[in-house]
C-alpha cells in the first residue's frame, strides 16, 4: 500500500536551485522534502559536469560542478532535509483541504502544503552524435560528459561544440593534452566572451587549435578504435585531424516528462511564472532555476 507522510510545509524537487532552497527555509523553520529522479542530488553539476570549472558563482573565483553541490549539501546539513533519490513524481493532486497530494513511482505519498520546482531543464539527455560507429566508441573513446579529466592528459583531444562546456574544457584540458582542438559548426561561439579570448590565446600560442564553421561528417576507426575524425571545412574541404579522444558538447534535449501533465502553464518546455512571486499558474506550486521560462 501507499506510504503516507505529512510534510504540512513544502516538497522540493531538486538541482542546485532546490539545494539552496533547503537552507533558505530551513532559515524559516520550514521542513523540506528533495525528490530526484537522478541517484545523486545536484542536477545537471552532477550528471553532466561534476569535474568542469566553474567561474560565474559570485564570492567563488573557481570551483568544479561537484564541488558547488558539496558546498549545497554541507550548507544545508543543519536543517535535515529529506531525500529520496532515484524517484520521479507522477502525480501532484490538489486537496479540498489545501495542499497537494504528491505520489512518487514507488508508490510513496507525500501530503505537502507548498511545492517547487527546481527541476533544471527537465529529464535530460546529452544530444549525440549521428554516426553509426559513435555508440561502440562512448565511454572509451566517445564522451558527453567529463567526469574524470586526468584521462585525458597525454592525449589527442578534439572536442565539438561552441557554448561554455565546450569552451571551459578546452581552457582545462589543453595545457595538459598532446594536441587539443576546438571544432565550432558556427563562426561565433556561443560561450562567455571571457572564455573565448582564453581559448583563442591558448590557440595563438599553439596550446590549442581552433577550427570555425566546420562539421564532423565522419569517425575513423581502426582495430575498433578512434584514431582520427574527418571534418568539412570552407569550400567542402574535407580535413583529417588525428583524434585519441572525443568530447561532444552540443548541448541537452530536455524532457519535463510527468511535469508537463500537472496541469501547469507550460511553453516550450519551459514553467510560466509570475515573476514577482515565482508562482506557477497553480497556486502553491512555485519554480525556481532553469526551469522557469522567460
Amino acid at each position: 500500500p501507499p506510504r503516507s507522510t505529512l510534510f504540512p510545509y513544502t516538497t522540493l524537487f531538486r538541482s542546485p536551485s532546490g539545494l539552496f532552497q533547503i537552507f533558505e527555509l530551513g532559515l524559516l523553520g520550514i521542513k523540506s522534502e528533495i525528490v530526484d529522479t537522478l541517484p545523486t542530488a545536484g542536477g545537471q553539476c552532477t550528471e553532466l559536469y561534476p569535474d568542469k570549472p566553474i567561474y560565474d558563482i559570485p564570492g567563488i573565483p573557481l570551483c568544479t560542478g561537484q564541488g558547488l553541490v558539496d558546498s549545497l549539501m554541507e550548507q544545508a546539513e543543519p536543517f535535515n532535509a529529506g531525500f529520496h533519490l532515484g524517484e520521479e513524481v507522477l502525480e501532484v493532486t490538489p486537496q479540498e483541504e489545501g495542499g497537494f497530494r504528491v505520489v512518487t513511482n514507488t508508490d510513496k505519498v507525500f501530503d505537502a502544503k507548498t511545492i517547487f520546482i527546481a527541476g533544471g531543464v527537465g529529464s535530460f539527455q546529452p544530444r549525440k552524435l549521428r554516426q553509426p560507429e559513435a555508440e561502440a566508441l562512448e565511454d572509451t573513446q566517445l564522451f558527453y560528459r567529463v567526469k574524470d579529466p586526468s584521462q585525458f592528459h597525454g592525449k589527442k583531444v578534439v572536442i565539438l561544440g561552441g557554448g561554455d562546456s565546450a569552451l571551459d574544457w578546452a581552457m582545462d584540458l589543453a595545457p595538459k593534452a598532446e594536441s587539443l582542438t576546438l571544432v565550432h559548426r558556427r563562426d561565433e561561439f556561443r560561450g562567455a566572451a571571457a572564455s573565448v579570448d582564453t581559448v583563442e590565446g591558448l590557440a595563438a600560442n599553439g596550446q590549442a587549435e581552433i577550427i570555425r564553421s566546420s562539421t564532423l561528417t565522419a569517425l575513423g576507426i581502426e582495430d575498433g578504435r578512434l584514431v582520427s575524425v574527418d571534418l568539412k571545412v570552407a569550400g567542402d574541404e574535407v580535413r583529417t585531424i588525428p583524434a585519441d579522444a572525443l568530447l561532444v558538447f552540443f548541448g541537452l534535449s530536455p524532457k519535463l516528462g510527468p511535469i508537463a501533465e500537472w496541469g501547469l502553464e507550460i511553453n516550450r518546455k519551459t514553467i510560466g511564472v509570475d515573476t514577482e512571486r515565482f508562482e506557477t499558474s497553480i497556486p502553491g506550486i512555485f519554480a525556481i532555476g532553469d526551469i522557469v521560462g522567460e
